[in-house]
């Protein structure tokens, strides 16, 4: 099965997929970012929203918040979650909003499904566009050189009778611009087993290459991937929270 295939045909298991992760949290400090880098607008879009969970405590917190997603089934779900937000079927890399936002957001490492050099700065130009002056194009990234092809997380969940087992990890050949998210899903129930595997076509690249790209248009600041406090980056994680101000 394709990487698109699996997203859409399991897209009504996206958010057991994302189950451990704590939405609430990262939307809590892209706010306290906003709060200490922005220009004080209330204009949201987020990139790659999926589902909409960013998009749904964000508008809690009083933002006008929008989503694109290449992904319609996604998107009809996103529109559940957030009846009053706008949702758009766009790529990131050549996306367009109809009235300039403030704050500019892609969890999940979203921003690399970009998957070439070339479609990176393509979506750092739109955001550049998209943006007010003085907005911020918040992301978190992953740098290629400190993959490690072995590591994997893994959690399981219970959805009524059925089981899953879901496990994701990075993969980095060693060059080129390219890496792999690798994810496997397991399906148990009543006593019968199913497993996607799949692997999603990824841009890879270091945090250098990454400050280069973003330089002709953003002011940076690299923070440490930590949602309880904002600590300035410390040069060798290999996960990290971009805060992008447009110059």
């Amino acid at each position: 099965m394709t990487a698109t295939a699996l997203y859409t045909d399991l897209s009504g298991y996206y958010d057991l997929m994302c189950a451990d992760i704590n939405y609430q949290a990262q939307s809590d400090t892209v706010h306290r970012i906003d709060q200490f880098f922005g220009n004080g607008g209330k204009r949201h879009l987020d990139l790659a929203c999926g589902t909409g969970p960013h998009i749904r405590f964000l508008l809690d917190l009083g933002y006008q918040s929008a989503g694109l997603d290449l992904n319609q089934p996604m998107l009809e779900l996103a529109q559940q979650r957030c009846p009053e937000a706008d949702f758009s079927c766009q790529n990131m890399c050549e996306f367009s909003v109809s009235q300039p936002v403030d704050l500019i957001t892609c969890f999940l490492y979203s921003l690399h499904y970009s998957q070439t050099i070339a479609g990176l700065t393509a979506c750092i130009r739109q955001a550049h566009q998209a943006l007010n002056a003085g907005g911020v194009f918040c992301f978190n990234a992953v740098d290629k050189s400190q993959i490690d092809n072995a590591s994997v997380v893994s959690h399981q969940t219970q959805q009524a009778t059925s089981r899953f087992v879901f496990t994701s990890g990075w993969f980095y050949p060693g060059h080129g611009e390219q890496q792999q998210l690798r994810l496997r899903i397991e399906k148990t129930e009543n006593d019968q087993t199913e497993i996607w595997q799949d692997a999603h076509p990824m841009v890879a690249v270091t945090f250098a290459q990454l400050q280069q790209l973003l330089a002709p248009y953003f002011d940076v600041q690299i923070l440490q991937h930590d949602y309880d406090k904002l600590v300035a980056w410390d040069g060798m994680s290999g996960n990290a929270l971009f805060v992008c101000v447009k110059h």
